[in-house]
Parts: C-alpha cells; sequence; structure tokens
C-alpha cells in the first residue's frame, strides 16, 4: 500500500507567545507554521477556590478557542494552546508573580520543598479539540533569602509560574524532579506529541523519512 500524500499534512500554529514552548516544539522536530494571535487577551486570573487542575485546563482551553478566531488562520490549521501552573506545597495553585515582592514571597515558600506543576495542553482545529493534563513534582534546594532576592532581581521569574523558571538560572535550584520535565519547562512533549498526531501533525523528521520510503516505493 502507498502511503498518504504527506504534502496535504495540516500546519501547526502556536496559540501562545511562550519562547519556551516554542523552542520546546521545534526540539522535537516539529514545524510551527505561525503563531496565531488571539484577538483579546485571555485573563489569566485564577478563580477563587478553583483546582488548580481545572484552572490549568480552563486557560489552555481559553487560549485555545480566542486563538481559532484569528481570521489570518488558513483552512485546515492546527492550533496548540497550554497553561502551567505550580502547586504549592499547601495545595494551592501559583500562577505568574504580579511583582518582584510576590515572586520573592512565592520562590521563599517553595525553597526546600516538594511542589507540583501541572500543564494543560489543548489542540484544536476549529472542528475537534482534544486535552491533556501533565503533573510532575519538582524538588527544590533550600535558598537564602539573599540567594533569592537577587535571583528575583534578574527579572527572570516575573513570568514564570510560583516565580522561577527551571529552563533558566534557576536549573542550579533543582534537586531533582518526578515525571515529565519538559512539562515543568511548558510543554510535556510525549503527550503533546501524541495529541497532535491525532490530528495528523507530526514531527517533520518523520516526514522526511516516509519521503524516502515513497521514493524507494515508487522505484520498485
Amino acid at each position: 500500500m502507498i502511503p498518504a500524500d504527506i504534502s496535504r499534512r495540516p500546519t501547526l500554529w502556536l496559540a501562545s507567545g511562550s519562547p519556551r514552548r516554542r523552542a520546546l516544539l521545534e526540539q522535537a522536530g516539529f514545524v510551527i507554521a505561525g503563531r496565531a494571535v488571539p484577538p483579546r487577551e485571555v485573563d489569566e486570573t485564577l478563580r477563587p477556590g478553583e483546582p488548580a487542575e481545572r484552572a490549568a485546563m480552563r486557560l489552555a482551553g481559553e487560549k485555545l478557542f480566542a486563538a481559532l478566531d484569528d481570521p489570518a488562520l488558513p483552512e485546515g490549521a492546527v492550533l496548540l494552546a497550554a497553561d502551567t501552573l505550580v502547586i504549592s506545597p499547601e495545595g494551592e495553585p501559583m500562577g505568574k508573580p504580579v511583582d518582584a515582592a510576590e515572586a520573592v514571597r512565592m520562590l521563599s515558600s517553595l525553597a526546600g520543598r516538594g511542589h507540583r506543576v501541572i500543564t494543560a495542553v489543548a489542540v484544536g482545529d476549529g472542528k475537534d479539540v482534544e486535552e491533556i493534563l501533565a503533573s510532575s513534582t519538582v524538588h527544590l534546594v533550600e535558598l537564602d533569602e539573599a540567594t533569592v532576592r537577587a535571583y528575583v532581581e534578574t527579572g527572570e521569574p516575573l513570568d514564570k509560574a510560583g516565580g522561577y523558571g527551571i529552563q533558566g538560572l534557576a536549573a542550579c535550584f533543582v534537586e531533582r524532579v518526578e515525571g515529565d520535565c519538559s512539562a515543568v519547562v511548558g510543554l510535556p512533549l510525549a503527550a503533546s506529541r501524541a495529541l497532535l498526531a491525532r490530528f495528523g501533525v507530526r514531527p517533520a523528521w518523520m516526514d522526511r523519512g516516509e519521503k524516502e520510503y515513497q521514493r524507494e516505493f515508487s522505484n520498485e
């Protein structure tokens, strides 16, 4: 049987401005056609009493549907949106700090303790939507106040859930990770690859291999 025409595969668009998620997808070999810009900003404020898992799924879905309204999207485009939340050791969801003082409080409360990081991923093409939720546990080393404040002064934690970035300067604060490390950075790659495959999107290196197979098959 001759393989399906891979030239007709849908294009992947990222419904996120996160350079970390883009880098993770490109690292895995996905080609991102563009970034779908939502016509309105999604309010990432956490609702009082809302469970972290529900909040992450809600926000990922809201980002996806907002971006699907982008008139610049070509027909058949597949969009990926995601949202990451840190859950304190006490079980409270932690979003991005609003200022340096909150970043200091967040990181200080996590230092020397284990906490969960959850990332919700939503993928859709305007007809169907698929969602997954990944959870990992991160253990940070003990940090003194001077170290925390010096790190916050770099500005790195101000756009990071929980007030730190595992892929940046704060990598030296991480004692160990239980679960998917890529999910802590912002996108669980193994789960996302499986999700995108349901929409016919896969890494470019797989298509290159299939092209070689098609060429050999046609010459038989």
